[in-house]
């Protein structure tokens, strides 16, 4: 299951879809919300018209939102004994399903809205009817034959169903065999989309201790991990791996400015950070004076110089300093410095 939102307020104050999916017969479920809504109101919505037309499902697969996180859904579905399985952060293969399902919907409802020129949430009882009796390549047949072991009766196939009267015993045998089939045929599609993704998909195991790099997903106006735009890394930090949870996610202890993003990854979010000696900056201490100053040393002489200014000719030194390149190399006045750090200036290396 799945939230849609961003559509217009419709004339009920709807602005939100509520997408929920049945993993085995591919029936669906399009609910017209609205973003304040509750969770008393959601959850009287969800066995109003989930668990009333088809009972308690054995576990939800859901995106990890605040709605889903919270307390009180979590104490919901335990005593409706019902398991929620969270989707890890930023992996949406997780919830694929409803992912794939929302694209359809939002398809639909543009074509309806510029065809009929009506309501987005008018139209959902018939979109959601339109998509349930559609053929899915995955059960080869419709989510409502699967769902209820027949074909759907509509204008358009009454002469292919007709008025064709079925006994008890049949259609129990037709639901048990269509139940096992639509196992063997997900069995067959779940396979075949694994064997694509495990074309590019490797085998990766982390240890407690471990530091990664976290994947930063550049989607199109979306801010994520505080940073924005494809041209910026695709990947941050290294960060340490503090638990592993489940076989395919990692906890990681994340800084205190992503204290708002959660801390479990999928695999897939990860690259492992191999240790460079060459990587380490050594860190020199500095003193730092009562006003937040500090007093640079001078290291070599490496050059000298002379200028006239106003008849009189001012000896330089060009300069190193501790704290500084090369390239910052400063031109001092040879007598000041010379006052200053005389162990610059040995017997015989600068004339004067």
């Amino acid at each position: 299951m799945d939230f849609v939102s961003g559509f217009p307020l419709s004339p009920s104050k709807k602005n939100s879809v509520w997408v929920i999916v049945d993993r085995l017969t591919k029936c669906a479920h399009f609910l017209p919300v609205h973003t304040t809504y509750t969770l008393d109101k959601l959850a009287e919505l969800y066995i109003a018209e989930i668990v009333r037309l088809h009972g308690v499902p054995k576990s939800i697969v859901s995106d990890r939102d605040s709605t889903f996180t919270s307390r009180f859904w979590e104490c919901l579905h335990q005593a409706l004994g019902t398991r929620l399985n969270f989707s890890t952060s930023y992996h949406r293969q997780s919830d694929g399903q409803s992912e794939r399902v929302i694209q359809v919907l939002e398809d639909m409802l543009r074509c309806c809205v510029i065809e009929f020129q009506g309501s987005w949430e008018k139209h959902l009882p018939l979109v959601e009817f339109a998509y349930n009796i559609s053929y899915q390549a995955s059960i080869q047949m419709a989510p409502y034959e699967a769902l209820y072991g027949r074909k759907c009766r509509t204008p358009l196939c009454w002469d292919e169903t007709g008025q064709k009267l079925v006994s008890m015993p049949a259609l129990l045998k037709g639901t048990t065999e269509n139940v096992k089939l639509i196992c063997e045929r997900l069995k067959a599609a779940s396979d075949r989309q694994k064997s694509y993704a495990d074309l590019k998909r490797k085998e990766i195991e982390f240890a407690l201790g471990d530091r990664v790099f976290l994947k930063v997903s550049p989607w199109k106006k979306v801010m994520r991990f505080g940073r924005k735009g494809k041209l910026n890394p695709r990947y941050i930090e290294p960060y340490e791996v503090i638990e592993r949870v489940g076989p395919v996610a990692y906890k990681l202890r994340l800084p205190q400015e992503l204290e708002k993003i959660h801390d479990v990854f999928h695999v897939s979010m990860l690259r492992r950070y191999r240790s460079d000696p060459s990587h380490v900056m050594p860190v020199e201490e500095v003193e730092l004076n009562p006003d937040l100053t500090y007093d640079e040393e001078p290291v070599e002489i490496f050059d000298s110089d002379s200028k006239v200014l106003r008849g009189k000719t001012i000896e330089l030194v060009k300069v190193l300093w501790k704290h500084r390149d090369v390239e910052e190399a400063t031109w001092e006045r040879k007598d000041d410095m010379k006052k200053q750090f005389p162990y610059l200036f040995p017997p015989g290396k600068f004339r004067g």
